[in-house]
């Protein structure tokens, strides 16, 4: 019996992670979907979608994990830091302490993901009125040029820059596992990566708006 042939050249987890209420979730939906919803849904624990992209004319099946904000899920989270190939750090522009938040994320990342994982700092919900921003745009890039990541900012709501940063970091995580494929031809087969099961996907409950 011949074998099903793979459908995609590379397979590459991606990761979400930021406080609580800054709009990863919707990030995610309106990647994946193509749609937004104004009745924003809390991820306990984690949720993930799956999409195919095409860079470089390389199929890429890309696995976005999206991770809960809340301190009591840290714990949980931290284990899928491990099989994460790209991490999107994600702040809210209107909240400040969210994007001071970010040196944590960033310790967190250092204690239990892998040395080479490429990261991008997203500042969320750029479309607000300006009255109520918080982080300037410079301040939100010279943190990403101090970490020497990409910086985005983003609106989920209005689809500003949202395809740019997924396709931005699957990129610099594709070109990093082809120049990889010398020394361990496996990388980015999908064969080395961390599958992990759906069922400890997200339950979910209702919030405000995002």
């Amino acid at each position: 019996m011949s074998l099903r042939r793979q459908d995609y050249d590379y397979l590459i987890k991606l990761l979400l992670i930021g406080d609580s209420g800054v709009g990863k979730s919707c990030l995610l939906l309106r990647f994946s979907e193509d749609s937004f919803t104004s009745s924003f849904i809390t991820t306990i624990g984690i949720d993930f979608k799956i999409k195919k992209i095409l860079i470089d004319n390389k199929w890429i099946k890309l696995q976005i994990w999206d991770t809960a904000g809340q301190e009591r899920f840290r714990t949980i989270t931290s284990a899928y830091y491990r099989g994460a190939m790209g991490i999107l750090l994600v702040y809210d522009v209107t909240d400040e302490s969210s994007f001071n938040n970010i040196r944590n994320w960033m310790r967190n990342i250092e204690q239990h993901a892998s040395d080479n994982v490429n990261k991008v700092l997203v500042g969320n919900k750029c479309d607000m009125d300006e009255s109520k921003r918080r982080v300037p745009y410079s301040q939100g890039q010279a943190l990403a040029d101090e970490f020497g990541i990409q910086f985005f900012e983003t609106s989920a709501k209005s689809n500003i820059k949202v395809d740019e940063v997924f396709q931005s970091i699957a990129k610099d995580v594709m070109l990093r596992l082809r120049d990889s494929q010398t020394d361990s031809p496996s990388a980015g087969s999908g064969s080395g990566n961390v599958h992990l099961s759906s069922t400890t996907a997200s339950a979910k409950q209702s919030k405000g708006c995002c």
